[in-house]
C-alpha cells in the first residue's frame, strides 16, 4: 500500500511542477546551483542563525537585498535541527513566506516536516508559488532539497505545508533550512557593470 501512495506522489508531483512553463522545479542542489550560475544570478543564504526560539507573525529579514517575510498561524519557531538553525511554523499549518526587494528569479532549500520536538518525521510536502506553480513529494531527511527558477516574472511568495503520512497521527510542522534566493541584476546594474569593465580596459 504505501508504494502506491509513493508512487501517486512522484506521478502528482510531476504533473504539478509543469504547471507554469516559466517556472523550472529541481531537486538536486547541483543542478539548481548550476542552472542559476549559467543564469548570471547571484546567490544569497539565509541560513536563519540570528533567529532562536519562538516569533508571532511575521517574522522578517534581509539577504542579498531581498526582504522577506514569514507568515504562519499560530506563529513561527526557530530552533535547531542537527548543527543547523531551520524555520518552522509553530502550529502544523501552512507556512508562506513573501519576497520584495530584489527581485527573486529563483528560491531553494532544504524543506521537510518536523514533529514537535523539532525531529525530522517523514511526511508529504507540498510547496507552492503564487502562480500556482507546486511540487508535491514524499520527504523524510533534513537535507532533502528542493527548488524553483522562474524565466520570467519573479517569484514572490512560496507557501510551505507539511502533512503526516496516511494513517499517521503525529502533527507535522512545515520547516525550512538554508533559503537560497537567486538574484539577477537589474538591467540598470548589469549596465553599470559594463561601463565599469570598459572603464578598466582604458586604464590597462
Amino acid at each position: 500500500m504505501k508504494n502506491i501512495v509513493l508512487s501517486s506522489l512522484v506521478a502528482v508531483s510531476a504533473v504539478a511542477s509543469t504547471s507554469s512553463a516559466a517556472v523550472i522545479v529541481f531537486t538536486n542542489e547541483f543542478v539548481w546551483d548550476t542552472y542559476a550560475t549559467g543564469n548570471d544570478a547571484a546567490q544569497f543564504t539565509e541560513n536563519f542563525e540570528a533567529y532562536s526560539g519562538f516569533y508571532a507573525s511575521p517574522l522578517t529579514g534581509t539577504q542579498g537585498g531581498v526582504n522577506w517575510s514569514a507568515n504562519a498561524t499560530g506563529g513561527l519557531f526557530v530552533g535547531a535541527v542537527g548543527s543547523s538553525q531551520a524555520l518552522s511554523t509553530n502550529a502544523p499549518a501552512p507556512m508562506t513566506i513573501s519576497f520584495t526587494g530584489a527581485a527573486v528569479q529563483g528560491v531553494s532549500g532544504n524543506i521537510f516536516g518536523t514533529d514537535i520536538n523539532f525531529q525530522v518525521v517523514p511526511s508529504i510536502v507540498q510547496l507552492s508559488l503564487q502562480d500556482g506553480t507546486s511540487y508535491i513529494g514524499f520527504i523524510d531527511s533534513a537535507t532533502a532539497f528542493v527548488g524553483f527558477y522562474s524565466t520570467g516574472p519573479a517569484i514572490t511568495a512560496i507557501t510551505i505545508s507539511a502533512q503526516p503520512l496516511p494513517g499517521g497521527t503525529n502533527d507535522v510542522y512545515a520547516t525550512f533550512d538554508n533559503m537560497t534566493f537567486a538574484v539577477v541584476p537589474a538591467p540598470g546594474a548589469i549596465a553599470l557593470l559594463g561601463l565599469a569593465g570598459l572603464a578598466g580596459r582604458r586604464r590597462r
